[in-house]
């Protein structure tokens, strides 16, 4: 028999319930957010969010994960990565995602053990493992655990418990690091980032919610929803 979301779930606290002391990798997205409320309502006894602050992640994301964390009222810690300084990431190759999730992990395995935590998490789901993912082999290597995978739980349920849940992320959509606006190849710097950074960031202001901006050498690429290219061409 087909297991149900709300069988998913319980299982899910169930299992986080056990943990006792865990860290969580708290990106702001969908997953982490969901994983981290999850937490707080599983009744375990100690939870310490982290999120890991660079040059690739939008200035935005980390206002946001300020913000939830606060209104979860859990312990939050953010931690400068530096993923930028390895030529292996820098270089931008197709297994870019493998050197940015070893940094993270490495460090919040570092925490863990230093402070006494038994358990860190991240926010992979049952989709997850159909894609290609080069940065699930670093959790493998620092033996995090991924709960939401555990419970079989997939994005559309996610979102469906998050709203339930009234989280705010439920319809948030995908914000992949800034680096991804890069082709494979053209190497990352902080110049480079910041410059799509404060691009996309202009482009919000027209009132568009989920957009890229590529950086192809002397050009960009913006990419929006059909229905948001009015607002980007009209005259104001």
């Amino acid at each position: 028999m087909k297991m149900t979301p709300e069988k998913k779930y319980k299982n899910l606290l169930d299992s986080l319930k056990k943990m006792k002391r865990v860290v969580i990798a708290f990106s702001g997205g969908v997953d982490s957010t969901f994983l981290l409320k999850a937490a707080t309502l599983s009744g375990l006894g100690e939870i310490l969010a982290v999120t890991g602050q660079s040059e690739s992640l939008p200035e935005q994301e980390l206002s946001f994960t300020k913000e939830i964390a606060g209104s979860f009222n859990v312990k939050h810690k953010i931690i400068v990565t530096e993923e930028l300084k390895d030529n292996n990431y820098a270089e931008n190759p197709p297994d870019r995602c493998y050197y940015c999730k070893k940094e993270l992990f490495t460090r919040l395995s570092d925490i863990a053990s230093r402070e006494n935590y038994l358990y860190v998490l991240d926010g992979t789901n049952a989709d997850d493992i159909h894609d290609r993912r080069p940065g699930r082999q670093a959790s493998v290597e620092n033996n995090v655990k991924s709960p939401l995978l555990d419970a079989g739980l997939n994005k559309k349920e996610i979102r469906k418990i998050s709203r339930d849940l009234g989280l705010p992320t439920w319809d948030k959509p995908a914000t992949p690091c800034l680096s991804s606006r890069f082709p494979y190849g053209h190497k990352i710097t902080a110049e480079g980032l910041l410059r799509v950074d404060r691009a996309e960031a202009f482009i919000r202001e027209f009132g568009i919610k989920e957009l890229r901006v590529r950086s192809h050498s002397n050009a960009a690429r913006i990419e929006v929803h059909p229905e948001d290219f009015a607002k980007l061409t009209e005259d104001t």
